[in-house]
């Protein structure tokens, strides 16, 4: 994930919470907004209780790698993922499946807004 495509201060993060436009799934909460700039952005968000830091950037380079695999960065919306314990109970697998099935929600979701 190229760091154009990244949502990365606060007030950004900050601002599309605020929106309270979100999905929820066992091991992420999303939340979106109609993108301002021209590519999608994407922040992610792993809070201390998933562990200490070395484990916390692991799931981040991991949620990256999801990503990197699933979104092109044209779609219509910035999203914020955020991480949830139950992250590290499931398999790579299972929290692949739950990111794809939101973004294809959130990509319905925006054909019908058009």
């Amino acid at each position: 994930m190229k760091k154009e495509c990244r949502v990365c201060k606060n007030y950004e993060f900050s601002s599309i919470i605020q929106k309270r436009k979100y999905f929820k799934t066992s091991a992420f909460v999303f939340y979106y907004q109609p993108k301002k700039e021209e590519k999608a952005r994407i922040g992610i968000s792993v809070g201390k209780k998933l562990g200490n830091a070395v484990a916390r950037n692991k799931v981040k380079r991991q949620v990256r790698s999801m990503i990197d695999q699933l979104y092109t960065f044209d779609e219509w919306y910035d999203t914020i993922l955020i991480v949830r314990p139950v992250y590290q109970k499931q398999t790579y697998q299972q929290n692949m499946k739950e990111i794809e099935s939101r973004k294809t929600k959130l990509d319905r979701q925006g054909k019908e807004q058009k």
